[in-house]
């Protein structure tokens, strides 16, 4: 972190910082009704490295597991298994196990789910998403991760910002983006079956079971979204010092 990183609210309310069940830092906040404007804005070192790429991690048999990652074996919200289970099977169960089973995951619903915006949609689950083939980023995370929890992998969801860096610019609106890790070799691994390579300048905000552990905005109350702008580039170290 190069610059202090704190929400800013317009009209100011109250902000009461915090660290939810999976570590990630959050912020609760206590609104009245009427307009609220919401901003963050910080500077973030990056090492300019591409997603480190493992072939020889392993899987872990299921007694070799740490306890803390069988968590990301179960079933949740948007990553049921019930139906998925005898699917990724078929699919994936006479393939090479390890990065490479995680890869061969990720090559199938890069390939078979089309993206795009206008396919959004809040309540789509893992399985909708296998028999639709179409969605959005998260669309794609969600069936990854199923697809790893029903081979035994401890796979959970992340979320944060990716920019168009050394990739050719998108002409889209800037977005939150969604990728997950995976546990190989004792430790966890990136994977993104949306863009299905290693990126630059992937920069996490929050982690959990799946979308619905990190969502944006929790509110609880009538409200609508009326606007929603992200942004992140990539800038010089002289820019970085002076703070722009």
């Amino acid at each position: 972190m190069r610059t202090y990183e704190h929400l800013i609210s317009d009209p100011p309310v109250s902000l009461e910082p915090f660290i939810d069940l999976y570590g990630n830092h959050c912020t609760r906040a206590s609104c009245g009704a009427g307009v609220l404007r919401l901003k963050n804005d910080a500077i973030i070192y990056d090492s300019g490295l591409p997603d480190t790429v493992s072939p020889q991690a392993r899987q872990f048999s299921l007694h070799e597991l740490p306890t803390d990652t069988l968590h990301y074996l179960i079933g949740s919200r948007y990553c049921g298994l019930e139906m998925l289970s005898d699917i990724a099977w078929n699919l994936f169960g006479q393939g090479p196990t390890g990065w490479g089973r995680v890869q061969a995951i990720c090559d199938w619903v890069h390939n078979h789910v089309t993206f795009g915006y206008h396919f959004a949609r809040v309540d789509r689950t893992a399985y909708q998403t296998y028999l639709e083939r179409r969605g959005v980023c998260r669309d794609y995370t969600h069936l990854a991760i199923a697809f790893c929890r029903c081979m035994g992998i401890p796979a959970r969801y992340a979320t944060g910002y990716l920019g168009d860096i050394h990739v050719p610019p998108d002409p889209n609106p800037m977005d939150f983006s969604a990728w997950f890790e995976v546990f190989l070799g004792g430790q966890w691994h990136t994977f993104d079956a949306r863009n299905n390579k290693p990126r630059v300048g992937r920069i996490l905000m929050a982690r959990g079971r799946d979308a619905a552990d990190v969502a944006l905005t929790t509110t609880f109350g009538k409200h609508m979204l009326e606007n929603f702008t992200i942004w992140t580039y990539e800038i010089s170290e002289g820019q970085a010092r002076l703070g722009l």
